[in-house]
């Protein structure tokens, strides 16, 4: 302890000397003549007899140097154990180091400092001194033991062999250092410059200057040095292999000219001259830019030049084949059929009104300005709505070929740019192998899951993508293999997400954002009939009089078996039931087999949803909140109990920062508003209140929770239950207002799905309603929310009726 003390003063000292460089004189007594001053350093050992530059740079070493120099004295270099350590202490430290001379002390223009110091003897440390600005300590100098025996002689002579051996390896040894090692006439000294000038690690190299031993010490820097030189004949056997292929590869090319130059004196080339004819008339044809069809020719003439047998040669008619095939000409303009348009989306799709409107929107544009700058469409919506579907469905109305670019999962750049021909294997990006599988310049292309790229050390596709959809640069976009501009302006681009929040904001600034919220339960019924059925009879091979579905089973699959935005897992689970029919008609059961509502237990299994919100709501302290997920809506339960303890608020069910403050908030609230709620301020007295939000493995997070958590604080508190069939979404304010969400449609829906009869919604939400399905708004009753008190008197029980399908006024409380 008393050595970190010492350290640590001495660091102290340092740096209020280095704080005033001008001070007049030091502040500190001068060292004892028997002390020795120290300098650490990093990963660096002198060794007796030789000269060694070093840098300093901490005060505490730039101070001992300066003293060193300014009293002519000599240094003490210690290596540290960790180089990472900036202020070493005693423990950081070896025992042993090299007294050394200050030969010389420059400061550099840059403020650096640079000592050249000569190694003069070993030494031990004793003890560290206290009292001054930079590490003093008295030691114990190690004298070098002089004796000679046949011993030391004859492992004298084998390190010197060892040493010229190893310099004589190396591929540019000065020559200097090999007559000195050969002028050494002490063993000791051999060892020193042996291990110095050696390869390696710092710490051997403190191993060798802590072996007082000369016998150890030349014992162990043989060995040493036995191990570098078996490394180096390797390495220079393996750069002798290495060039004598290289002449081989040479010899190899020289004699393909020399073969190539006789079959053309034999008349024997003309395979190679049809070659170079083929490709000369298919650049003709291809109708390329002047740009791009001289880089072409350029191209060609440099494939004549070349031996059919060297690597180059294939990848240059790799080229000229992508720059041949790429539709470079545009087609003849297609017209834009409005009316037929319409009935392609409707026979395609069932529903999505206003996505189709847009859709109409967009080719009634492209019709009378089939060269403008068309907006790039982003179909942002949950699994299984059909974005990819109504991509081809454009391309169908528009009457052009339709390619799809799967985007997920792509991490490099070059997937979208291509890569440079310099590499083994390069090709073009995505972009443009979708046009040359395409055929066509003027194609609809679908960017499919541009919500999944990410970047990596190999770039941002999203970076790259942001030339490809900006109509003012991709007339002339640059693929890195085919190093010339293609005009891309031509095609049409749809891109599809199923959350936006991942998208750059460059990115999804160039695109105009098409939202599909999920399907309601007729909608998905309607699907079935109309597409499910018939696709999933076809797969498995079934026709329509051999089998059917009835739409109580239909029903029945959409309420009990799937609880989805989109119709994917609807779509499995009428397969499944077909597969059962198509085992009773394969085993010569005659049809048709019809499956009902009953038949769909030993099918498909147990129900796998049911209505649970009664059943949660029937105590108070439960309350039913609406949640937005990336999959679609889904309806959320907020549990709340209260505990004997210390007024705490515990709060479980992995919830987001923003979701805890929600709850923070709620709390407050019905403090603030306990005598007007009814709840006796009493209650909140040396009770925990805890707040949990099932389903704990699935992080939630978002601010809409908060009027689902201040009515099951509030039922929780003033012991009535919230009405069953209801459920509710909203942020709230410290003043009890309630403000407005998002996903309100997504919300709705959801709450549809799971038998919900009645939605408490912000007032400042009314403008959200008209997204609300139009079945959806029939079947279900809707309270408009101004403040929390409006949702106290709306959900609490006991409650009135209300008219089905009424919207009440926004300062309605109840159903009444």
């Amino acid at each position: 302890m008393a050595e970190d003390d010492a350290v640590a003063a001495a660091q102290s000292a340092a740096q209020s000397a280095a704080d005033e460089p001008g001070a007049a004189s030091p502040r500190y007594p001068a060292p004892p003549s028997d002390a020795l001053i120290i300098v650490p350093v990093r990963a660096t050992v002198l060794f007796p007899g030789l000269v060694l530059p070093i840098t300093v740079g901490r005060p505490i070493s730039i101070a001992a140097a300066q003293q060193a120099m300014r009293e002519q004295r000599e240094l003490g270099l210690l290596m540290q154990r960790n180089p990472d350590v900036a202020e070493p202490a005693p423990a950081d430290m070896y025992r042993v180091g090299c007294i050394a001379n200050l030969m010389r002390y420059v400061t550099a223009q840059d403020g650096s400092h640079h000592l050249a110091c000569q190694g003069e003897q070993r030494f031990q440390v004793l003890e560290f001194l206290h009292g001054w600005p930079f590490l003093l300590a008295r030691v114990a100098r190690i004298p070098e033991p002089d004796s000679a025996s046949p011993e030391i002689e004859a492992r004298f002579l084998s390190l010197k062999q060892q040493a010229i051996e190893a310099l004589q390896l190396l591929p540019q040894a000065p020559p200097e250092l090999i007559t000195a090692i050969q002028s050494v006439t002490a063993p000791a000294q051999l060892a020193d410059l042996a291990a110095a000038y050696m390869d390696l690690k710092p710490e051997e190299k403190q191993d060798v200057l802590e072996t007082l031993s000369v016998v150890e010490r030349m014992d162990k820097v043989a060995h040493l040095l036995g191990k570098r030189i078996e490394v180096l004949r390797l390495s220079r056997e393996i750069g002798q292999r290495t060039r004598a292929a290289l002449d081989e590869r040479q010899r190899e090319v020289l004699l393909r000219e020399q073969m190539a130059a006789i079959r053309r004196e034999l008349g024997e080339g003309e395979e190679g001259k049809a070659e170079i004819a083929e490709l000369t008339d298919a650049i003709t044809k291809a109708r390329m830019p002047r740009e791009v069809e001289d880089q072409a020719r350029k191209e060609l003439r440099r494939l004549e030049r070349m031996p059919e047998a060297s690597a180059e040669h294939g990848m240059v008619r790799s080229y000229l084949d992508w720059l041949i095939e790429l539709p470079w000409a545009l087609p003849e303009e297609q017209p834009i059929d409005i009316d037929e348009a319409r009935r392609i989306l409707d026979e395609d799709h069932y529903g999505l009104d206003k996505i189709k409107r847009r859709i109409i929107e967009y080719l009634a544009v492209r019709k009378l300005a089939p060269h403008g700058k068309a907006p790039i469409l982003c179909l942002v919506g949950p699994p299984g709505v059909g974005k990819t579907s109504l991509g081809q469905s454009i391309a169908r109305a528009m009457r052009r070929k339709f390619v799809r670019v799967s985007l997920g999962g792509v991490h490099d750049e070059a997937e979208i740019r291509g890569h440079r021909r310099t590499y083994i294997g390069a090709l073009p990006g995505n972009i443009i192998q979708a046009i040359r599988k395409a055929g066509t310049r003027d194609c609809v292309m679908m960017l499919d899951e541009i919500d999944k790229v990410g970047a990596s050390i190999q770039g941002d596709p999203s970076a790259a993508l942001l030339e490809v959809l900006d109509p003012e640069q991709n007339n002339s976009f640059r693929d890195n293999y085919l190093a010339v501009p293609f005009d891309l302006s031509r095609v049409v681009f749809i891109t599809t997400a199923n959350v936006l929040d991942t998208v750059p904001g460059p990115l999804r600034d160039r695109m105009e954002v098409i939202v599909l919220s999920g399907y309601t339960a007729a909608e998905k019924l309607e699907i079935a009939r109309r597409y499910l059925v018939k696709r999933q009879l076809e797969a498995n091979g079934l026709k329509p009089e051999q089998a059917e579905i009835t739409d109580a089973a239909l029903s029945a699959i959409i309420q009990d078996y799937t609880r989805e935005a989109g119709v994917r897992n609807l779509e499995r689970e009428i397969g499944q039931a077909l597969r059962r029919a198509a085992v009773r008609i394969a085993e010569g059961q005659p049809g048709p087999i019809r499956i009902d509502a009953v038949d769909l237990a030993p099918i498909l299994g147990p129900r796998q949803f049911e209505s649970e919100a009664a059943m949660r709501t029937s105590v108070p302290g439960v309350a039913t909140g609406l949640a937005w997920t990336p999959v679609g809506g889904d309806i959320l339960f907020i549990e709340a109990t209260r505990t004997p303890g210390g007024d705490k608020l515990i709060l479980t069910g992995q919830l987001g920062e923003v979701m805890r403050e929600s709850a923070q908030a709620a709390l407050s609230v019905v403090k603030n508003r306990a005598a007007a709620l009814g709840i006796d301020p009493t209650r909140f007295e040396g009770s925990d209140i805890h707040v949990h939000v099932p389903a704990g493995a699935i992080p939630k997070d978002g601010p809409s929770a908060g009027v689902a958590m201040f009515m099951a604080l509030v039922s929780l508190m003033s012991d009535r239950t919230v009405a069953s069939d209801t459920a509710m979404t909203g942020e709230i304010s410290l003043r009890g207002l309630v403000l407005p969400v998002g996903g309100i449609k997504e919300k709705v829906v959801a709450a549809a799905r799971a038998g919900i009869a009645r939605v408490l919604l912000p007032a400042r939400n009314r403008k959200d309603f008209e997204d609300i399905p139009d079945e959806v708004r029939k079947a279900m009753r809707f309270v408009w929310l101004e403040t929390v008190d409006d949702a106290v008197l709306a959900a609490l029980e006991p409650r009135r009726a209300e008219p089905t399908g009424q919207t009440l006024p926004a300062h309605a409380a109840s159903d009444g």
